[in-house]
């Protein structure tokens, strides 16, 4: 895993076309955007993970569950 610090109105590049800015950070919280051509899906983790779960449990449907550990 990569680790890096940025700080508010500072972004990352990840390939040549998305990029996660750091819009705010207040307390335990922080804000981010992230910019991605339409044809790359975003989710949360968990929104992710459960799509994953329901194609699994779909009749015919092979997709494999992806999780990593928790940090």
């Amino acid at each position: 895993m990569l680790v890096l610090t940025r700080k508010p109105d500072q972004s990352i590049m990840i390939g040549d076309e998305i990029e996660v800015s750091v819009l705010s950070v207040a307390g335990e919280k922080v804000r981010i955007g992230i910019q991605a051509p339409r044809a790359v899906p975003v989710y949360r983790r968990e929104v992710y993970v459960e799509i994953q779960r329901e194609q699994a449990a779909s009749p015919g449907s092979a997709a494999p569950i992806v999780e990593s550990p928790s940090s």
